[in-house]
Parts: structure tokens; sequence; C-alpha cells
């Protein structure tokens, strides 16, 4: 088992709360099953002294160390794929990712994923807070483009992970979708939680499911002949919900270009741009990307801010439409 050890000085906020809860909420990419059980194999102390329950309430100024261990069982095989490297230093590594990477293994993936490209390329130099994903301190879908963090130990890991818990984390996502935005520029909040149609998918709804909120901006309206209308939009996450912005913009009606589950799957056109309709079909994938990713260094204490150009697939079709709309 490898460990790691991370320290915490309880605020007036969790004073009185469970040392269960209060270590889930920050350190949100591990379970409370998997912090109950660190807790059992004595791996948490309390100003010194070790702590083996879970139910232990805590008192402010309280100091926390909890040693990170592995749980669970991984098999991952590293695989020797090119990474597309932005930024790195001994705490964290900027990837850009391309469309059509998963980014770590599960039911369907267990290869040629993120993670298996991270595990060759840095061995065991990287966070273990989930042993079934190392690094992995949040996620872009497989068919999105961009920008995403990985930690190269536990202490920027949780540090991370609690920026991205308190919604401090500045992420920037470039689209295209049909039609119009009403209004051209918002905020859409809403629950999001798993389709009953189908359990594949989430869904934007008002009875259960999670806070997701996305400010968005219409950066251009294309009223094109022969194209139907198509916004190219900018949206900003306050939180990070599976397939935000695309079930958002599918709640407004406005589902992405290229989304195959969440827009109009076989999209009929009496009449449309061959060019334009040459150019939706090699992008084969929905028209979103992470342009910018902004969050403070878990060490240096520094705001960092990184940008991605828009890829290839992607900048075709804008170009098209930015030189058919003149």
């Amino acid at each position: 088992m490898t460990d790691n050890s991370t320290k915490f000085l309880i605020s007036n906020q969790d004073a009185g709360d469970r040392l269960d809860i209060v270590l889930v909420k920050l350190l949100p990419n591990l379970s409370r099953s998997n912090i109950k059980k660190i807790i059992k194999l004595e791996q948490v102390k309390i100003n010194s002294f070790i702590v083996v329950h879970a139910s232990k309430k805590l008192k402010i100024n309280d100091n926390i160390e909890i040693t990170l261990i592995s749980t669970e069982k991984t098999n991952i095989l590293p695989a020797k794929i090119k990474l597309n490297i932005v930024y790195e230093d001994k705490d964290i590594v900027i990837i850009n990712k391309p469309a059509g990477m998963v980014v770590h293994p599960g039911a369907g993936n267990h290869n040629n994923t993120l993670v298996n490209a991270l595990t060759y390329k840095y061995k065991n130099k990287l966070s273990n807070i989930n042993s079934t994903r190392p690094g992995v301190v949040h996620r872009i879908d497989k068919n999105t483009s961009g920008l995403l963090v990985v930690a190269k130990n536990n202490n920027a890991h949780s540090n991370l992970g609690k920026q991205f818990s308190d919604h401090t984390i500045k992420r920037t996502y470039q689209a295209l979708s049909w039609g119009i935005l009403r209004p051209l520029s918002g905020r859409i909040e809403t629950l999001i939680g798993r389709s009953r149609k189908n359990r594949q998918l989430m869904s934007a709804t008002e009875i259960s499911g999670k806070k997701a909120v996305t400010n968005y901006t219409t950066v251009k309206v294309f009223e094109i002949k022969d194209i139907p209308k198509i916004s190219f939009i900018e949206c900003e996450l306050e939180t990070g919900r599976t397939h935000q912005i695309r079930v958002h913009m599918a709640y407004k009606g406005c589902s992405l270009l290229g989304d195959q589950q969440y827009g109009k799957k076989n999209i009929k056109f009496k009449k449309i741009n061959e060019d334009f309709e040459n150019k939706l079909k090699v992008l084969n994938r929905q028209a979103l990307h992470a342009k910018s990713l902004g969050f403070v260094h878990p060490t240096t204490k520094k705001f960092m801010s990184f940008e991605s150009k828009l890829p290839q697939d992607f900048k075709k079709i804008l170009d098209l439409l930015n030189k058919l709309s003149h």
C-alpha cells in the first residue's frame, strides 16, 4: 500500500460535525466508505492522537492529519500514448485532452485512457487518493476536448479537490449550439440527476439530483442561408456535474452540434450548404471544448490560468460559419 499524509485545520464552519462527514467534504474524490476504512486502519489523527471512530465530533482549530492509503485493488495497464502537456511542475500537470480519449478506465474502456497514459509516463508519481483513478482530480467527457489538471501527489489532489468542491475553480468552455439561446446571455440553474428514461444519461430536473449552475454568453449568432440558425457560445461553470453543459443546452432547446446523446440524432435538412454538412460529419462529436482553466496553485498559492486553442475539427466549422456570414 502506498501512502501520503495530508493535514487540515478545522474551521468554525466544520466545528461540531462528524469526522467522516468533514473529511468527505475536504476530500471530495473519496467516498464516505473509503474514509471510514482509512479511519478504521488507524490512519487519521486529531491533534497528534490516533482516532478510530468516524463519528468523532470535531472542534474549532482541531488539527487533522490523514494518511491517504489505497483501500481498493487496482490493475491499471500502462499505455504508451502521447500526451499534450501544457504545463508541469512537481505538484501538477495540465493536459490538453483530445476528443475521443476517455479520462479513466471504466465499463467498456479499460485501456488507452488518459490514466493508462499517465501511469506509463509517471509510474507511481501520481496522487493515489482514488487508486483506480491515479492523478485524476476532475473529468471531461470522452468526446469533449480541452484542459484538465492532474495531481502528482495527494496534497495537491486534496487542495485542488477542495477548490472544485468550493466552486472556486475557473472553467470556460466554448460550444456551438443549434438555435438561439434566450436570453442571449444568462444563468442556468437546475438540479441534474440520472435520466428516468435512460440511466446512462443525465437530465435537468426540479425534483431530484445535484445543484448545477452554468453561466453562458452568446458570442455570435449565425443566420446563414441553407444552414439552420447556430450560436457560438461560451460557458463558465460554477458546478461540475456529469454532462452539465450538454444537459443544460438541451434543456434550453439548443443542443450542441454533433451531440449524439442529448442532441438531434438524425437531423434531416431539406436543403443545406454542402460544405457545412461535410464538416459537420467530420466533427463526429459534440462541439464542446474546455478552453480555459484557472485555480490557486496548491503549493505556491498563486493563481494560475491556462488556455487552449480550438482543435481543428471544431475550428473548421467555426471558420466556415464566419466566412459564410460575411
